[in-house]
């Protein structure tokens, strides 16, 4: 079996983040959890959730202009719609501390209600640590979701996009197209996932070569990987010894390398057949939008095949 790995970007439904927009949703859902909980004081929350919307716009609509005076529009804007949410989350931490469940749906609700508070303290934090104190905010520290918080900001270092909000997903597929391997990455780069796979998939099956760009790239790995797969195609990152130009110079490596591109045309297929985003919320749905589109992709190669088998046998016939 001949087998290629590649990864792509399956992307989650949810907008470009900001931890102003994200300060918005979270106190937009606190809003909404209270209202659904039988208590007083909320009588006004439709003004809660329209004078924050315009706070938060006046945030972005500050941080876009330009002129004199820029930086003392973003700090009074900033300042405005702290405030409100600072009041918003006292309300709210009110509730939860004072409010006593009539039963089970409202135990969830304010469980929910507590989820919530606490991502719309840490972006009050986050907001106010970077717009008025100007610290730069570490990569660990942000959330891109708080209605789907696995979601990463994966850059790829290329024009267009230049980032995509979503996971990593790694695909192998043999020399048939088919897709016999699949992996999504959690928090991980493409070369930390190269020995997994390839002893995942040389424990299933019988590996005469593996495909993989330069992205898996990895030297040692390449060592670990030639120990159990006869050819190991993994063109080598930056400056390469002369042992390593002559090696990727010889004819099994090159047909090998350009069959690699294959795999390339399979992403793109999957991609135009829905998996260039998906639309499920929470980690279990978007893991198993995944399987299943996975193996609608194999099922439709399956049966193209055998359409194209019986399509010769009719003509055969015909012909005889």
């Amino acid at each position: 079996m001949y087998l290629k790995t590649d990864s792509f970007v399956v992307e989650t439904d949810t907008h470009f983040p900001t931890d102003y927009n994200l300060l918005w949703d979270s106190a937009c859902k606190c809003i909404d959890c209270a209202g659904k909980l039988d208590i007083a004081g909320w009588r006004k929350s439709r003004n809660w959730h329209n004078r924050l919307k315009g706070l938060m716009r006046a945030v972005g609509n500050a941080g876009r202009g330009g002129g004199k005076g820029k930086q003392q529009r973003i700090t009074r804007a900033a300042q405005a719609y702290l405030k409100k949410a600072r009041s918003l989350q006292r309300k709210v931490q009110s509730v939860l501390t004072t409010h006593t469940p009539a039963g089970i749906e409202e135990m969830a609700r304010l469980e929910l209600m507590r989820y919530y508070q606490h991502m719309l303290i840490k972006h009050i934090d986050l907001l106010d640590r970077r717009l008025l104190k100007g610290e730069k905010i570490a990569h660990h520290e942000k959330v891109f979701s708080i209605f789907q918080p696995y979601t990463e900001l994966i850059k790829k270092g290329k024009s267009h996009p230049n980032v995509e909000i979503g996971k990593n997903l790694a695909i192998t597929t043999d020399q048939h197209h088919l897709i016999v391997d699949w992996q999504i990455a959690d928090r991980q780069t493409d070369n930390q996932l190269t020995v997994e796979i390839a002893r995942r998939t040389s424990g299933k099956y019988n590996v005469q070569s593996h495909s993989l760009d330069r992205g898996f790239s990895d030297m040692a790995d390449k060592a670990k990987l030639e120990q159990f797969i006869p050819q190991v195609i993994m063109p080598k990152k930056g400056r390469r010894t002369c042992w390593q130009k002559a090696e990727e110079s010889t004819p099994v490596f090159i047909r090998l390398k350009n069959k690699h591109n294959a795999v390339e045309s399979n992403i793109n297929e999957l991609e135009h057949r829905g998996l260039d985003r998906c639309p499920d919320r929470n980690h279990p749905n978007y893991t198993r939008y995944i399987g299943l589109a996975i193996t609608a992709y194999n099922l439709h190669r399956i049966g193209r095949e055998l359409l194209a088998r019986r399509r010769e046998e009719e003509q055969r016939k015909k012909a005889a």
